[in-house]
């Protein structure tokens, strides 16, 4: 049977070639806007944890729910203490402290309420490569009273780099405290939200605005990426559960989850309608195959073979042809894959960002099985109906389509 279903299909080079290209053109669909999409993932998810969040943030326990009303209860006395046993563990890059505090940004001028953070500058210059300096320079460690403003901050403020300004925000006592600051930077990150707010300068600076020794939080960044569960489960089990809290970056990044939710549910209707489409075109293929060929059937079925080897013959036609079509379409995608990511497609700004980017066609192992299976599988149901139609023509009507 497989020698006769070869013959039979490589008999037809119209035919087949039409049912090969519908199966090719769904299944490289399938690799390029799953490449898209899964390129979208990973340029959103590097530039979330690279720009802002890092891969895992550690605070104490009840911070994230009580410390918005006070945060100065839930500070971190003795950072540094919990640094050196974070930073052994394996895949851990560096580890951050961070002291947050709001306050009023002053220009001479005007007042703009901001949301700032203490950070220690150089450990934040290698962990933030998505972070753009648009003006001046990036924050340095010999920075004592350096700030950097992100975008919306400098424009609402109209100010540059080597412009001065003064930052006043409560003491961790109630106070009210206030240091002039030189702006070093302007930043924008691939949120618009947090450039229209966020202020940064060096921890040591903070603490003496804010005077307290203590931080908020713990920026952890890994090695890769993908071992941040791994990781996260090793730090929740070096630090005590009732004295610190840890929070994975796509806990954090609310935006991402509705973002990734949104895109897997248009990829999965796209899916759906590239696989409807197979079905159709190779359906229809099949069925003037299948209606030219009756008189060949009739003549198989009279020579004395069952009608469910003729059923049989039928599928695993079309199943190799599906398999053929299959790997073709993969070959064929992955090449248009590497030679438009060469290239490269200049994308506009996403929603709550300021700046585009250049998408890519990620090449991904789950895609290209996918796309694989469904041009198999597809090709494999497009021929169920019309290889039982012909199988149960009378052999006596079939053999007429031979006259």
């Amino acid at each position: 049977m497989l020698r006769l279903a070869f013959r039979s299909i490589f008999r037809h080079y119209l035919r087949t070639g039409l049912t090969l290209a519908a199966i090719m053109f769904g299944v490289v669909g399938l690799v390029l806007s799953g490449g898209f999409v899964e390129d979208i993932f990973y340029q959103l998810r590097e530039n979330t944890i690279h720009s802002q969040l890092g891969h895992m943030q550690v605070y104490k326990a009840e911070y994230s729910t009580l410390g918005r009303r006070d945060p100065y209860q839930y500070l971190v006395d003795d950072p540094q203490k919990n640094v050196d046993k974070l930073s052994g563990l394996s895949g851990v890059s560096d580890v951050m402290m961070r002291l947050n505090f709001s306050g009023l940004l002053n220009n001479g001028r005007a007042d703009l309420p901001i949301i700032g953070e203490g950070i220690e500058a150089e450990k934040e210059a290698r962990l933030g490569t998505a972070l753009t300096i648009i003006d001046g320079r990036q924050l340095a460690e010999g920075d004592e009273f350096g700030i950097l403003l992100g975008q919306g901050v400098a424009n609402a403020m109209q100010l540059k780099a080597g412009s001065y300004v003064t930052l006043l925000a409560n003491t961790a006592d109630g106070a009210l405290n206030s240091l002039e600051f030189e702006v070093v930077g302007v930043f924008r990150s691939f949120s618009k939200d947090f450039d229209d707010h966020a202020v940064r300068i060096s921890l040591l600076a903070a603490q003496e605005l804010l005077v307290t020794p203590g931080v908020h939080s713990f920026v952890i960044s890994l090695d890769q990426s993908d071992a941040t569960d791994i990781v996260a489960d090793r730090v929740k089990q070096l630090l005590s559960p009732s004295e610190f809290e840890v929070f994975t970056w796509y806990e954090l990044a609310d935006f991402y989850k509705k973002t990734v939710n949104m895109y897997q549910r248009q990829f999965g209707v796209l899916q759906l309608i590239i696989l409807v489409l197979v079905l159709l075109s190779v359906a229809n293929s099949v069925g003037m195959a299948v209606y030219e060929r009756t008189g060949e059937f009739g003549t198989l079925m009279a020579l004395g073979n069952r009608r469910r080897r003729v059923f049989g013959l039928i599928l695993l036609e079309n199943t190799i042809l599906g398999l053929i079509g299959a790997v073709g379409g993969v070959v064929i995608g992955v090449v248009l894959a590497w030679l438009i990511s060469n290239i490269g497609i200049p994308m506009p700004p996403p929603p709550n960002s300021n700046s585009g980017y250049t998408a890519y066609i990620q090449v991904v192992p789950s895609i290209i099985w996918m796309g694989f299976g469904v041009g198999i599988i597809a090709t494999f149901l497009a021929a169920i109906i019309p290889a039982r139609r012909a199988s149960r023509i009378p052999v006596v009507d079939a053999l007429r389509y031979n006259i």
